[in-house]
């Protein structure tokens, strides 16, 4: 039982100072939009009152000209080539996916659910629940680790709360890397198949892509960590009890030399190793009879005593 109270206390808080991390960095990565970064082509706007870079220069028509419309009217323009386009910022994560306007400083944001394909919807729902999961299991890990660090009357309650905890994290690292996973799916194919205002023309993983991938690690660390405590524990006490029983057995030796001897007297050297069943049969049926012809009120244990007397220590 010193074992049990003295349990190693320092892995546990290295898992829960892993399952902590792991879950910031979760929640973090789930409420930001920095999955994938790139940029977007998209043409240049005519130049106007508000607008007089990153566009088209159009000539100003004189005022005889005024009575001709837009339409009628013909634009020259020495741009060719990429000269015609600008290439926007973009960053998307699991709900959102924002834009840089063209017009102004802001950004332009719209529904990451709603570009994606209506054929991948289903696998990008699934991300999301299964990332949603992964978070819950954490938390359930992180508070099962603080409740045995702070119930420590009880060690074998503990052990059981280490051993739930380590579950929880091996199956969240399991959700989580899942949903990584499809996600990535996803998005791969929304940049091929998404509307044609929104595929981006360069693209790589953001900080929140990288966030969640380290979550996992400190994820996957904590379960280790929290299964060889519990794994170690458990052998540093079977080794402990088995200890005990030799220290037991030096301070009884007699008890232990008469097991010996009532093991070795079903050995025979000489050439028959172990006693046959139908011989301990007989040996119970021979008994049996002695009991019966003997009389009546003749105790068992006096009968005992004469049969098996001679094989006592």
């Amino acid at each position: 039982m010193k074992l049990l109270k003295g349990l190693p206390l320092r892995r546990t808080f290295l898992a829960v100072i892993l399952n902590l991390l792991a879950l910031t960095l979760s929640t973090t990565a789930l409420l930001g939009s920095y999955w994938c970064t790139g940029t977007q082509k998209v043409p240049k706007p005519l130049c106007g009152k508000t607008k007089a870079s990153q566009c088209i220069g159009v000539p100003i028509p004189s005022d005889d000209a005024s009575n001709i419309s837009s339409e009628d009217s013909m634009h020259y323009s020495w741009e060719t080539g990429d000269d015609r386009f600008s290439f926007r910022y973009f960053h998307t994560g699991m709900w959102l996916s924002c834009e840089e306007s063209m017009e102004g400083t802001e950004e332009k944001c719209r529904s990451f659910i709603e570009l994606s394909p209506p054929a991948e919807r289903g696998i990008l729902w699934l991300s999301l629940g299964s990332e949603m999961l992964y978070i819950s299991l954490l938390l359930i890990s992180f508070i099962l680790l603080m409740v045995e660090i702070l119930h420590t009357g009880n060690p074998v309650c503990g052990m059981k709360l280490n051993a739930f905890a380590a579950v929880s994290s091996v199956l969240s690292g399991l959700l989580g890397m899942v949903a990584h996973m499809m996600y990535s799916q996803v998005f791969q194919a929304t940049v091929n198949l998404g509307p044609e205002d929104w595929r981006p023309h360069t693209w790589d993983y953001g900080w929140a892509f990288y966030m969640a991938w380290a979550s996992f690690t400190c994820c996957m660390a904590s379960a280790v960590t929290t299964l060889n405590t519990y794994t170690k524990t458990i052998l540093e006490f079977k080794r402990n009890h088995i200890k005990g029983y030799d220290e037991s057995l030096k301070e009884n030796p007699q008890h232990h030399q008469c097991f010996i001897q009532q093991i070795s007297s079903y050995y025979d050297p000489k050439g028959k190793a172990f006693h046959s069943v139908s011989e301990g049969v007989d040996f119970y049926t021979d008994l049996q009879q002695k009991i019966l012809q003997r009389e009546p009120e003749l105790d068992l244990d006096e009968v005992l005593g004469q049969t098996v007397g001679e094989d006592r220590c």
